[in-house]
């Protein structure tokens, strides 16, 4: 290969300005059934960027696509780049499981193990080689501080998770994400299945953990994404229709298809 080709490789790997994770072109199949097509975004660091859309829009998909865990349960083909500080999260060379400690996942619905609060924050540094219980008690603990739980269970955390309500569980599993040191998360509709009061629970823990990580959320809902993002985009049968500054994408956007999703005039 030339060096001006090399050249022009190196500069379309390197990240956008600011951006920690970013896809280019991104198309992706479950087998023959296309759910993304030709999406570009970036995700800054030390920001919420919220996804919107109707559902089967290929929002999931998306941020699924940022660690490969869709590669778990699907045959999926993948198309374009996603890039994590500039490098292919899609190269051969890269370690899948390195790369989910990375970028870390929350899921939907809150997946606590049969385990106690302690062991269920701990596995992960535990399946990553950390066996030092005095090691592991600190991470415990700072992991459920960041996701606002250990006051609240300080005194319990070698009861079962199980025994945890709705919301509680839900940022244990932010808790058990974070012990691990990603350097993203990814939420999909984290609060979906949690009332007002844990749902605000989980939104105070997310505009403080903006402060030291990447932050991209899946969601339904309209008021949300605006009161817990920076920038919104709007995904609309997997392609991309809009994305800008959450204040700009709610009161002037550009696209009469996001207006009238964001409105409730869709459909």
């Amino acid at each position: 290969m030339k060096e001006s080709e090399l050249h022009l490789l190196e500069k379309s790997r390197s990240p956008a300005p600011g951006a920690k994770l970013e896809c280019r072109g991104l198309s992706y199949f479950y087998g023959a059934h296309q759910a993304l097509n030709g999406v570009s975004l970036t995700f800054p660091d030390r920001q919420v960027t919220a996804i919107i859309g109707p559902s089967g829009c290929g929002k999931s998909t998306m941020i699924k696509s940022f660690n490969r865990i869709g590669e778990v349960v699907s045959d999926v083909t993948v198309t374009g780049e996603v890039l994590l500080d500039g490098e292919s999260v899609y190269g051969k060379e890269i370690d899948v499981v390195e790369l989910r400690r990375r970028v870390g996942m929350v899921f939907q619905r809150p997946n606590p193990f049969p385990k106690s609060i302690y062991d269920n924050v701990a596995f992960g540094p535990r399946l990553h080689g950390i066996t030092d219980r005095r090691q592991l008690d600190e991470i415990v603990e700072e992991s459920l501080r960041q996701a606002a739980l250990w006051d609240e269970l300080k005194d319990r955390i070698r009861g079962s998770a199980l025994d945890l309500s709705g919301g509680q569980q839900q940022r244990l599993c932010i808790a058990r994400t974070l012990a691990v040191d990603p350097e993203v998360v990814l939420m999909d509709e984290p609060c979906s299945a949690l009332d007002p009061v844990a749902t605000a629970k989980i939104e105070d823990t997310i505009a403080s953990l903006k402060q030291r990580y990447c932050i991209a959320i899946v969601t339904h809902n309209m008021q949300q994404a605006a009161r817990v993002s920076d920038r919104t985009a709007f995904i609309y049968q997997g392609e991309l229709v809009e994305v800008d500054e959450t204040a700009v994408m709610f009161t002037k956007p550009r696209n009469k298809l996001t207006e009238d999703y964001i409105t409730g005039r869709f459909g």
